[in-house]
């Protein structure tokens, strides 16, 4: 990442970084209006390595927007539509018996879709929980074991997927540790009276937009990295870890209202993700450290799917995402020390 002979200081390749996510944000929205915190959601994951659950009602773009991202990033790119018949191996791939010219028999493997770099998993929800657990060594271990081999998967690779809040019959919710393995649970939202004028205009002429790739895969791997040096300070580790131990109804910092409303909190997962996410932003915005807003600003989609409510919330109409909000407005930056 060298001009001649001066090599860039990390602030110029983090400038050029910005300026990079821009362009990229631009492409997207040829196609996509609106939906920008969506949107910031799906780069810093993808930045950091991590999973997007996106939910909404149908007809948002959910997976427009993916395909769309898909094509900006000159990167491999499979979707998968989940059914309830769909089986495991569908999405891993499986063992071919061929018989070869002097009539031996060999076992070859056939990959599945889930070899590629973007998989989007469209309505996981759909899908009984043996299928939806297919998912789960590739998410975390980034690889897949068929019969007695174990197959890497190519780098980058994201898996996001989208469920539909409302369809509850036939479906099947995932199981919390399935949900834990996905970095962002993200909510998308209906579009305001402007930018429905606008999709509704953009959308019914009958024209094609093409958008450009912007980053290879080897320049992903590379920004990947740079978002991981991104510097954390001492006092936002300190004001991450408060802020998952007050999920926690047991553990005594948590605050009372916590205790009240919540059958279980977060585990570390949610801290790494939060700090992750932050650096994310941070490198986005051209920033050498994370700063607390940062972390507060990505609080509630890494949270939300981390946290249990119990009946009395239920009842009294309170979400997690209200909890997280609640606990993000509470919690308390910690003391900066002084020196002496």
């Amino acid at each position: 990442m060298s001009t001649g002979s001066k090599p860039k200081s990390l602030g110029d390749i983090l400038q050029e970084f910005s300026q990079h996510r821009l362009v990229m944000q631009q492409e997207l929205q040829k196609v996509i209006v609106g939906q920008d915190d969506v949107i910031e959601q799906m780069f810093a994951a993808i930045f950091t390595r991590g999973h997007c659950l996106l939910e909404g009602v149908p007809g948002l773009a959910k997976t427009l927007m993916v395909s769309t991202l898909a094509k900006i990033l000159d990167v491999g790119f499979k979707r998968i539509q989940f059914t309830p018949d769909l089986m495991p191996s569908d999405i891993t791939g499986t063992n071919v018996l061929e018989e070869d010219e002097q009539g031996k028999r060999n076992f070859r493997f056939v990959e599945g879709p889930v070899f590629t770099n973007i998989l989007l998993a469209d309505e996981i929800n759909r899908t009984p929980p043996k299928t939806q657990a297919s998912l789960l060594q590739a998410m975390q271990e980034r690889e897949v074991t068929v019969g007695r081999n174990t197959y890497d998967l190519p780098e980058p690779f994201f898996t996001i997927a989208t469920q539909n809040p409302i369809d509850q019959e036939g479906t099947y919710p995932l199981p919390e540790a399935q949900l834990d393995r996905f970095m962002f649970n993200i909510k998308v939202g209906y579009p305001t009276a402007d930018e429905e004028e606008k999709i509704l205009s953009q959308t019914t002429r009958n024209e094609k937009i093409e958008v450009r790739k912007i980053l290879s895969a080897r320049a992903i791997i590379n920004l990947q990295k740079l978002v991981s040096s991104v510097a954390v300070s001492e006092f936002v580790v300190k004001y991450v870890a408060r802020l998952v131990r007050a999920t926690r109804p047991k553990d005594p910092s948590s605050p009372k209202f916590v205790q009240e409303l919540v059958d279980w909190g977060a585990g570390p997962r949610a801290g790494q993700n939060l700090i992750n996410g932050g650096k994310a932003l941070a490198a986005m915005d051209g920033r050498f450290s994370v700063a607390i807003d940062d972390v507060r600003r990505i609080a509630v989609p890494v949270l939300r799917h981390r946290i249990s409510t119990n009946f009395q919330a239920q009842a009294e109409g309170m979400t997690t995402d209200d909890i997280v909000k609640r606990l993000v407005k509470e919690i308390p930056e910690p003391e900066v020390q002084k020196f002496a």
